[in-house]
């Protein structure tokens, strides 16, 4: 795998208005480039001639000393900092126009333009970072609750990698025992036993298992959970959207059938992230528009992560709620049964609701009351079942080098029982053990590495 020599740069704040921009260089000639651009004025040292981890204030300016702003550089020396090159920051003013004037004069003196990930490719291939370690850089950036936070963060400390080259590793003694069985026939080397090496990959293959389970909670968790509020007009689907998202997104009147579309909102509740959608009402009706709305509410049931049925204290069950009942049995969603308007004198059939919901919570959406047992039950379904992935963060790519790995090691475990050659054994754990080194970064093309990069933002 080669990286190109060339000394990039980029700013690597939000390309926006703010306080502060900070422009990063990094390369063998990123210490020569900083010299032309940056005069310390709280030191008679150049930025070249600086320590590694030091600050200095001073002018920025044009490589024919036109000044452009004040600010602060900081330097990184090779190999301790972030790329593993020498890498020099300076912090300007974050004004759009002013970042761009400084980020043309690092270009004017020799710089190229980073390419999306290009710092972080460059820690990868510098050994600063594992690959699986490298792409929870971008989850750690795109995460929007506690909960996919923290296992993000999980990876980029070597959680994931650390798992799954332990596993490797096991797999690497298995095939050095049975390559010496193989290779060395005459010697009196003794034949792999197959009680110890069925045991073995058994153990392999419920660790890589319980990793693969990671995925749809890392799914769900980072992009939220799709959220359906369903049930009858008039129950307090809008209502509850409303204290859900902290504003009146939906329109709530006492008239049934007000809403005739899908609303959509993001709300976070604790940990975690509901990408919520207030639907029609469900019942039978010869409006045309609001059948429409009511259709797109049925359909969208089916395709849920979560459905939050809100059913009414003060009426009792009626066919529309009988309806809804039925079309929950029928989705593959978790399911949140919301008796409302708890403070109201209570006539609906409770036993009915509990005896078709495994989850019911009593809330009155018009007071405010019961976010909070909604997070409970939220937590049991989403953060606490998850305990068992170790609270891990798996994405597509390593996925598939998971199922690789766990499809062989599943084969060669049958292969085992069924008395099978070794050689043949050892075909297939050798695929598996390519995948887990594929999965790490420890084995792996330029073309897999470029198209992982290829996702990250400019400046990082």
């Amino acid at each position: 795998m080669i990286i190109s020599d060339s000394t990039v740069a980029a700013v690597s704040t939000p390309r926006a208005a703010g306080g502060i921009s900070v422009i990063r260089i990094s390369g063998d000639n990123a210490f020569e480039i900083a010299d032309r651009i940056f005069t310390p004025l709280s030191s008679k040292k150049k930025p070249s001639e600086m320590e590694g981890y030091t600050c200095a204030y001073g002018k920025i300016h044009t490589s024919d000393g036109d000044e452009l702003d004040d600010g602060v550089i900081t330097i990184f020396r090779a190999p301790r900092s972030y790329t593993g090159e020498d890498v020099a920051e300076i912090s300007c003013h974050g004004g759009i126009f002013i970042t761009e004037k400084v980020l043309r004069a690092i270009y004017d003196c020799g710089a190229v333009p980073a390419p999306g990930g290009e710092f972080t490719k460059r820690a990868f291939i510098n050994g600063k970072l594992s690959l699986t370690q490298a792409e929870a850089v971008m989850d750690i950036i795109s995460a929007e609750g506690n909960a996919s936070h923290r296992r993000a963060l999980n990876v980029r400390e070597g959680m994931l990698y650390k798992k799954i080259h332990g596993c490797s590793e096991r797999l690497l003694h298995l095939l050095g025992e049975i390559g010496a069985w193989i290779d060395y026939p005459e010697d009196d080397i003794p034949e792999v036993d197959d009680d110890n090496m069925c045991t073995e990959l058994s153990d392999i293959l419920n660790e890589l298992e319980k990793i693969r389970r990671a995925y749809d909670n890392t799914r769900i968790l980072k992009a939220g959970i799709d959220t359906v509020i369903a049930g009858k007009p008039n129950v307090g689907k809008s209502t509850l959207m409303n204290l859900l998202s902290g504003c009146d997104r939906s329109i709530v009147t006492d008239i049934a059938g007000t809403t005739r579309d899908i609303v959509e909102e993001s709300v976070s509740l604790g940990d975690i992230v509901l990408r919520l959608s207030d639907t029609a009402g469900i019942r039978e009706t010869e409006d045309i528009i609001e059948g429409a709305g009511i259709e797109k509410a049925v359909k969208k049931l089916s395709s849920a992560d979560l459905i939050i049925a809100v059913f009414d204290n003060s009426i009792p069950l009626d066919d529309d709620d009988k309806s809804l009942i039925r079309a929950c049995k029928n989705a593959s969603a978790k399911k949140i049964a919301c008796i409302n308007k708890s403070d109201c004198e209570g006539v609906l059939d409770r036993q009915e609701v509990f005896n078709n919901f495994d989850n019911v919570v009593e809330i009155s959406a018009a007071k405010g009351e019961g976010t909070d047992k909604i997070q409970e039950v939220l937590y049991d379904l989403f953060i606490t079942d998850s305990n068992v992935c170790e609270e891990l963060s798996v994405n597509e790519r390593q996925k598939q080098c998971l199922d690789k790995a766990i499809s062989c090691i599943s084969e060669a475990l049958d292969a085992v029982k069924g008395g099978i050659t070794l050689d043949a054994v050892n075909i297939v754990l050798d695929e598996a053990e390519n995948a887990l080194t594929e999965l790490t970064g420890e084995r792996t093309t330029e073309s897999v590495v470029n198209e992982v990069f290829s996702h990250f933002c400019v400046g990082k």
